[in-house]
């Protein structure tokens, strides 16, 4: 799944637009990397989102093309 859709679908981005934005300024970093919008992300994968001060770092548990809001946390733990 690339990553600007895993954003959106995990809810760590509220939208897809938003995603691939930051993903083009080099805030959002795999697994130490600088990645573009179009990764393909991995079981595993640690991604670091960057956004003003705040930084927020998670691991990817599962890959869901949709899943519902309530249960989007299930998609990844945060580090």
């Amino acid at each position: 799944m690339r990553l600007d859709k895993y954003l959106k679908v995990s809810r760590l981005i509220k939208r897809r637009p938003v995603a691939n934005e930051a993903c083009d300024a080099g805030r959002i970093l795999v697994n130490d990397n600088v990645a573009k919008a179009s990764y393909n992300v991995k079981i595993g994968d640690v991604i670091e989102i960057q956004f003003g001060n705040k930084t927020t770092k998670v691991e990817v548990l599962s890959l869901e093309e949709t899943y519902k809001k309530d249960e989007a946390k299930e998609l990844y733990k945060v580090l």
